[in-house]
């Protein structure tokens, strides 16, 4: 059978095909599927990420496909499934309901009062958890294919599915999570699938054995507990504090081969875009001063690569919904999928 790519010129002018950065790949010749999932029920603060696959698409067929660490990264085949009206729908409907929650509770008042919001809780609960269920259910299947898998978010919530999947291939696998917050809330405003506590729920997978977060610069005291007490199970550099080394005299490289220093073999890449320096998408959910450069988040990612450790997945979750955003957002989805791609062939 031909190569799907055999009359494929990367350097042509990017194709409106479909698929993610125009690539001519399907389902069956890619090894790489990406998994929109257009959902940000529970965010607290700005919305739009919901729209942030949509962008990343639109914006993906402007990108060079050329890369220095993997000048034929794109010949691994990418290929983005479809985004699914129904789950945009139900985002939306139920996007409108969580925030009759949120603002009772910003108001300090209690579910129980009239009207009652208990029973609404209880069904948004109910629909996260379902679309948890199709996003680990699409990822199964994937893996059992044969593939490789990422996703795109939606809100920070949106890859425990993903993530849950992954624990029925391997045995022990550590999160690298580059992110402004923690995630470390228990059902965060009542929402049991808050996208302030996926790495909660996340370490609730016992395969789990390490979560290194990086660029941590808006936490609550319960989370800096909740670290100062795993036992070494959650790693934290705070962004203040990498600030400090670096203006110290602390290179970069030496910070990232320490911080990879902590993860095991198999590593997952969760990369929130509110990591980020806000310059870069200044339209994610919770956008906080600071973070890292996009090249500097590239750096530590390339040295998970160089020191032998297999990226096995990963999700870019928090794009905002705005035409750099998604130029940016498709960057870093491009520059993740040849990192995973160069670690696979380094065993």
């Amino acid at each position: 059978m031909n190569n799907p790519y055999q009359n494929y010129n990367p350097s042509d002018v990017g194709q409106i095909n479909g698929n993610i950065f125009g690539l001519p790949f399907n389902y069956d010749s890619a090894n790489l599927i990406i998994v929109p999932v257009p959902w940000e029920v529970t965010v607290s603060y700005g919305a739009g990420t919901a729209n942030a696959p949509q962008r990343i698409l639109d914006a993906s067929p402007q990108l060079d496909l050329f890369d220095f660490d993997n000048p034929d990264g794109w010949k691994q085949g990418i290929f983005m499934m479809e985004i699914l009206q129904d789950i945009l729908d139900k985002n939306k409907y139920y996007r409108q309901q969580a925030a009759k929650i949120i603002e009772r509770l910003e108001q300090g008042k209690s579910l129980a009062e009239a009207p009652d919001l208990t029973s609404l809780l209880r069904e948004i609960n109910q629909v996260c958890e379902e679309v948890n269920k199709w996003l680990f259910d699409k990822s199964q299947q994937a893996i059992n294919d044969g593939k490789r898998v990422a996703v795109i978010g939606g809100d920070h919530s949106s890859p425990l599915g993903y993530m849950q999947s992954l624990a029925k291939k391997y045995s022990n696998y550590g999160i690298l999570h580059i992110d402004a917050h923690a995630d470390l809330r228990n059902a965060y405003e009542g929402f049991e699938y808050s996208h302030a506590s996926i790495m909660y729920n996340a370490m609730k997978i016992p395969q789990i054995s390490k979560l290194v977060q990086v660029g941590l610069r808006d936490i609550c005291q319960d989370e800096v507990q909740t670290i100062n007490q795993s036992n070494n199970k959650i790693v934290a550099y705070y962004d203040p504090i990498i600030k400090q080394k670096l203006y110290s005299g602390t290179t970069w490289i030496d910070l990232c081969q320490e911080i990879v220093s902590h993860l095991p073999q198999q590593v997952y890449i969760s990369f929130d875009a509110d990591g980020l320096d806000p310059k870069l998408c200044s339209n994610t959910g919770t956008p906080v001063p600071g973070g890292l450069e996009l090249e500097q988040a590239f750096c530590l990612i390339r040295e998970v690569v160089k020191s032998g450790r297999k990226i096995i997945g990963f999700d870019v979750c928090e794009v905002g919904d705005a035409e750099w955003d998604g130029n940016v957002g498709a960057r870093i989805v491009l520059k993740l999928a040849y990192l995973m791609d160069l670690s696979q062939h380094r065993e």
